[in-house]
């Protein structure tokens, strides 16, 4: 368990009161928890996964394979249509399944992490070495994480995009977010869209209503989320604002950039190495 705050004095009666109920162990700054590797000094707060890496690194005997510099190649696209299926898909399904768990203090690989889990039911070699390509990202950069920088304004700001049809086996889209917290990414998700469910139903007043986006007076349910989030923009508590291409951080979490895009973008997520202390 994790407790934090601001107040000493709480935070010392909170956990002798938890004391005298649990057997409990006191010990003081975090440094390890739950495989998070927490580094602190005057910058920040540092969270990195650097032990769980090498280990799986040595798992699969990457640990001295050749780094490359982005986790994801733009070419060729995947397809679940392509390749000689695994004969033990079992190692295919036990990297990802951890990559899983890595993505949380490493939202560079989030996307690349989400695409490949979708070939767990029938992996093939294909994705297999598109894996590997990851193994050998994180043996080059073994030590990123994120710094929780000190001082950060309490502000919230987010990124969204979505990568429109992006799939080739069935033009689904993938969206993604990166929430900060001041300059701090505090949540981040890619997610291929699901199939669009279909509707059986017997008003034709409501069918034909989905069917033309013009505002009537029977959608005044939708108009009030509209009106909702207008009134925050106008209010000042909502601020929606476009950005370019160049500066769209969620872009990394939609789709694989060439090396360059990928090392540029990766910096201004928030992905770092850990500082020198």
């Amino acid at each position: 368990m994790l407790i934090t705050g601001n107040n000493n004095t709480l935070l010392r009666r909170f956990l002798t009161a938890i004391a005298s109920r649990f057997s409990l162990k006191d010990l003081r700054d975090m440094s390890f928890f739950l495989g998070v590797e927490a580094t602190r000094n005057s910058r920040g707060f540092h969270l990195m996964q650097k032990k769980y890496v090498i280990d799986l690194l040595k798992r699969t005997n990457m640990l001295d394979a050749h780094p490359v510099s982005s986790p994801m190649t733009p070419t060729p696209k995947l397809s679940l249509k392509s390749g000689t299926p695994l004969i033990n898909p079992s190692e295919y399904r036990m990297v990802l399944c951890s990559l899983q768990y890595l993505a949380f203090t490493r939202p560079d690989i989030a996307y690349v992490v989400n695409r490949l889990s979708q070939f767990m039911h029938k992996p093939t070699d294909i994705p297999w070495q598109a894996v590997k390509r990851i193994l050998r990202y994180l043996a080059g950069t073994p030590a990123h994480g994120i710094l929780i920088r000190a001082n950060s304004p309490t502000t919230l700001h987010a990124y969204s995009d979505a990568y429109w049809a992006g799939d080739i086996d069935d033009y689904l889209s993938t969206t993604a977010y990166v929430v900060y917290f001041g300059g701090n990414p505090i949540s981040w998700s890619s997610k291929k869209q699901k199939d669009i469910p279909v509707i059986y139903c017997d008003n034709i007043g409501a069918t034909h209503l989905a069917a033309n986006p013009v505002f009537h007076s029977r959608m005044k349910h939708i108009a009030l989320d509209f009106h909702f989030i207008r009134d925050n923009v106008q209010s000042g508590a909502l601020r929606v604002t476009h950005l370019s291409t160049r500066d769209q951080l969620a872009d990394a979490l939609t789709k694989p950039l060439t090396s360059i895009q990928f090392t540029e973008i990766m910096h201004k997520i928030g992905v770092t190495q850990v500082p020198p202390s």
